[in-house]
């Protein structure tokens, strides 16, 4: 009987030991499946993780491109305001030299008939042409007795006058022009020492 019990404590050890071994891999698989459950979790919470920072680089780029946009259309826009308001710029500057000789030619003092009728056909001509620049926008900088200015004044020669302060224009050796705000030529002017 000892024997029998003995076999069957053998059988029921080694069934013991069966069902422990499948348990044991049962849990195991178990382990194995929470395991790569949560691998597959950790991939999916990384993926997703670097579609949102994606996402949020390409919203930044979008937003630094349409920021980009939009300062080009103002610095355009300015561009053409600045070439509208400056457009006859090139050809007036290609006009001051007329309107020196002109100028030149009406101080010329006339004697006969002929070279006074001739001087006042110049005036004419010279007073229509200075209206058209000055609808352009032209205007001659005034410097006979206002202090030196460097930013319209080109100074050439200097002079001792007792009478003025320093730094004072004597004399204008040659008108200046400036179209708008813009100075086209600085008056070429004596300045007092």
């Amino acid at each position: 009987m000892e024997n029998q019990k003995e076999e069957v404590k053998d059988v029921s050890t080694e069934e013991e030991s069966a069902e422990q071994e499948m348990v044991t891999e049962e849990t195991n698989e178990t382990k194995e499946a929470d395991v790569s459950e949560e691998a597959t979790e950790v991939e999916e919470v990384d993926e997703l993780t670097l579609l949102k920072q994606q996402l949020e680089e390409e919203q930044d780029r979008t937003v630094r491109l349409r920021a980009d946009f939009e300062n080009y259309k103002r610095r355009v826009q300015k561009d053409k305001e600045a070439d509208y308001k400056y457009r006859a710029q090139s050809l007036l500057s290609d006009l001051l030299p007329v309107l020196d000789n002109l100028e030149r030619a009406l101080a010329v003092e006339a004697t006969s008939e002929e070279a006074i009728s001739l001087t006042k056909g110049v005036d004419m001509v010279y007073r229509s042409l200075v209206a058209a620049v000055e609808k352009e926008g032209l205007e001659s900088v005034e410097s006979e007795g206002k202090p030196f200015d460097p930013n319209f004044h080109h100074a050439v020669m200097q002079e001792k006058d007792e009478n003025q302060d320093s730094g004072i224009v004597l004399q204008e050796l040659q008108k200046g022009y400036k179209l708008k705000d813009r100075i086209l030529r600085p008056a070429m002017v004596k300045v007092n020492e």
